[in-house]
């Protein structure tokens, strides 16, 4: 993944913790990597989210609510500008059963953007599981523009 400023990803990071309300905060999700090719975030095992008696069967929402919100953070590493973006479209595949009690792993990028779209893609395992893909999705997102786009005012304290 090509690098980005030291400066910029704390930056991200102050905006990703200052956005971080209800489900999204339960997930305690750690940035682990942000380039211009993309993001890479871990979600700790957390048993609240399984739908077995032996928690470690995930429910399927919180895959499809983690990757939503990676395409998201992916967005604002990738495209200058962004004051505010909707989910359009959100396509998950689930390739396996997630059962683990490891660490959840996603990878998102946005590979097109249009001056009100962006085009995302990602997909999700299980640490140290690389090679055992447990989904794979898809995004569009519909973007606002303004002056000062919400990243840049949440770095700098201007937004709620």
């Amino acid at each position: 993944m090509a690098e980005i400023s030291k400066e910029k990803m704390e930056q991200i990071a102050q905006m990703w913790n200052a956005r971080g309300k209800g489900l999204i905060t339960h997930m305690a999700l750690e940035i682990e990597e942000v380039s211009s090719d993309g993001v890479r975030v871990r979600m700790p095992f957390n048993p609240d989210f399984c739908v077995d008696t032996d928690q470690t069967l995930l429910h399927g929402g919180i895959l499809t609510a983690l990757l939503d919100s990676v395409f998201g953070l992916a967005n604002f590493v990738a495209i200058e500008g962004v004051s505010t973006m909707a989910t359009l479209d959100l396509r998950v595949d689930y390739l396996r059963a997630a059962r683990s009690r490891a660490d959840v792993i996603v990878n998102a990028h946005c590979f097109r953007q249009t001056r009100h779209i962006a085009f995302n893609a990602g997909s999700i395992w299980f640490d140290g599981h690389e090679d055992a893909e447990i989904a794979r999705g898809t995004a569009s997102f519909a973007l606002t523009r303004g002056d000062v786009s919400l990243f840049e005012a949440m770095t700098k304290g201007k937004a709620s």
